[in-house]
């Protein structure tokens, strides 16, 4: 199989080797499944200790699951959800918030990736009226998907907002690794503390295999959640194995140090392509994304040569994506071809 690595998503990255090993040291022996296992216990409590003691963890396969799980815990049918119009629960779910959750997704415009209590207040005059669904929930992704991270303050004023309005605060945390690496915070400081009520923890986009974690601030929300997840075919019988990644990942800072490389290379990409004749960032680069409209004659050609996804077609904005394995060479090879294919076009 030929090797072909690009910038289209931190999804098409490998796994660590730390993950790997882990992995193999849990396939030892025989466990008790569907996670009554030592390594399960052990992982509960490495989030403990990121997460505080009074959290609610469980493990699923997939973001997806763990976005719509925990927003299934938090609602009832006639309920709505609040998210930015360029959320994943929004745009890449393929319907599963509405189907599984039944819950009605309400969207906000946003030009950053991000939502704020002035725009959620209108919904609120929803509240009490019997022919609209009720909004319940108010579901952020940090960091965006256009790259950009929430401030601790920010986060701590949607929180507020939301509590004082008897709503919840659901985080999409996909790339949570990243958005405390470009804050410098801890874990829990972007999410629990900052007044969070659960949590869809992601690892498989910052070097696991497979495997993510929804975590219940509000430990009410959670008392039934072993039955949701069974019931939404996410309870893994060899549980050990989600487990031991989630060890490895956490204990000893590896988290922290996939996500700072992955940040590190979006930030050497954005200034190497600054300047550029015909080409413009159009986000602000604060985690691993960088979104640069490029002149539309160069998109095809330099999608022969590495992997991206144009994002707005009509705008000629691609994303390129950085990971924990993004090496300076490909990020030197993606500029100097962008740069040939410019010259080449007289742009």
């Amino acid at each position: 199989m030929q090797v072909r690595r690009g910038f289209a998503s931190d999804n098409n990255s490998g796994i660590h080797p730390e993950i790997l090993t882990a992995i193999k040291e849990a396939n030892k022996g025989h466990c008790i499944a569907y996670g009554d296992d030592p390594l399960t216990l052990s992982a509960i409590d490495v989030f403990k200790k990121h997460f505080g003691n009074e959290i609610e963890v469980f493990f699923v396969f997939n973001g997806t699951a763990s976005n719509v799980l925990s927003l299934k815990a938090s609602l009832r049918s006639y309920h709505a959800v609040i998210c930015a119009q360029t959320s994943h629960l929004n745009v890449d779910e393929c319907g599963a918030p509405e189907h599984f959750a039944g819950c009605k997704l309400l969207s906000i415009p946003s030009e950053n990736g991000k939502i704020y209590p002035e725009q959620i207040e209108p919904f609120l005059e929803l509240c009490g009226n019997e022919h609209h669904s009720q909004p319940r929930v108010i579901s952020i992704t940090q960091a965006t998907e256009l790259g950009t991270v929430y401030t601790l303050e920010e986060l701590k004023a949607l929180s507020g907002f939301a509590h004082e309005n008897g709503l919840f605060l659901h985080m999409d945390g996909a790339r949570l690794c990243n958005a405390a690496a470009s804050l410098n915070l801890g874990l829990s400081e972007i999410s629990g503390k900052a007044g969070v009520d659960v949590l869809s923890f992601g690892g498989t986009k910052n070097g696991m295999m497979l495997g993510e974690a929804v975590v219940f601030f509000n430990r009410e929300l959670a008392k039934d959640f072993k039955y949701i997840r069974k019931h939404g075919m996410q309870l893994f019988s060899k549980m050990r194995f989600v487990s031991a990644q989630f060890i490895a990942f956490l204990e000893d800072g590896l988290w922290l140090k996939n996500a700072r490389h992955a940040n590190s290379m979006a930030q050497l990409l954005a200034r190497k392509l600054e300047g550029i004749p015909g080409c413009e960032i159009t986000q602000r680069v604060e985690a691993n994304a960088v979104f640069l409209r490029i002149p539309p004659q160069c998109i095809e050609p330099l999608k022969q040569e590495y992997f991206f996804y144009v994002w707005d077609n009509d705008r000629s904005i691609i994303r390129l994506m950085t990971s924990f394995d993004t090496e300076e060479e490909e990020i030197e090879g993606l500029v100097n071809l962008l740069k040939r294919l410019i010259q080449k076009h007289h742009v």
